[in-house]
């Protein structure tokens, strides 16, 4: 579980995060929705120590981070846009990751098989298709087994049948235990996929529930109208 306190970030005299408090349930499939400059982009790099000098606690799995780093090897983290080495090959990046997780064994190497990237192996980065940095980004993500996974527009750039595989995986996870935290701008992948949504509006947790209080909060009759409803109030 993932448990934040109190949780404020400025920038100068920009105050991005307004004193959240948000507990993250362990063993479900968690969304997190809001426009931009909403606070998402922050809240989700201060989770994963990229951001400093905020106030306020975070706890992961019981354990305050309190600037210490030795928890993120329990996180696998997928960002919208990956960006390696450009000179580096397909295998060179795995390796290259490997040896800074200083593990070698008992990975989870399932993705690299769906996807075919062992005919990638020998490419280089700056060679790649946006779908295929994509695939490489999401085999990383789940290499190491990690309890919990954070996904950024996990989906984006992959075809049908990748998506499709990927979302597979997303849901495998979740039905092992592990605590998904993710952000999309496809509807249906709400549908398939959110057990629970935390609306982050002004840098303040405006809705925090299941998909389907949500509906009954907004008084619409279906997801997308609900989540269109809950943008223009705040507009």
């Amino acid at each position: 579980m993932i448990t934040i306190s109190q949780l404020h970030k400025s920038y100068d005299l920009l105050n991005v995060l307004k004193g959240i408090d948000l507990k993250i349930p362990e063993g479900k499939i968690t969304y997190i929705v809001g426009p931009n400059g909403s606070g998402k982009t922050t809240l989700i790099k201060i989770l994963l120590g990229l951001v400093k000098n905020y106030s306020g606690r975070i706890y992961v799995n019981g354990n305050e981070i309190d600037g210490e780093s030795s928890y993120r090897s329990q996180i696998g983290y997928m960002p919208q846009h990956a960006s390696f080495p450009e000179n580096l090959t397909v295998k060179h990046v795995f390796e290259l990751v490997k040896e800074l997780r200083n593990r070698y064994e008992d990975l989870d190497e399932e993705l690299i098989a769906k996807f075919y990237l062992s005919k990638e192996m020998n490419k280089r980065v700056k060679t790649l298709s946006g779908g295929t940095l994509q695939k490489v980004s999401a085999a990383l993500a789940f290499l190491f087994k990690p309890s919990i996974l954070i996904l950024d527009e996990p989906t984006a750039g992959l075809d049908p049948v990748s998506s499709s595989i990927l979302k597979d995986k997303i849901k495998t996870e979740n039905n092992a235990g592990k605590t998904i935290l993710f952000t999309s701008h496809i509807v249906s992948e709400l549908e398939d996929l959110a057990e629970n949504i935390i609306f982050l509006l002004d840098g303040n947790i405006y809705f925090n529930g299941s998909l389907d209080n949500l509906i009954v909060h907004t008084g619409e009759h279906n997801l997308e109208r609900s989540i269109a409803s809950v943008m223009l109030r705040r507009l």
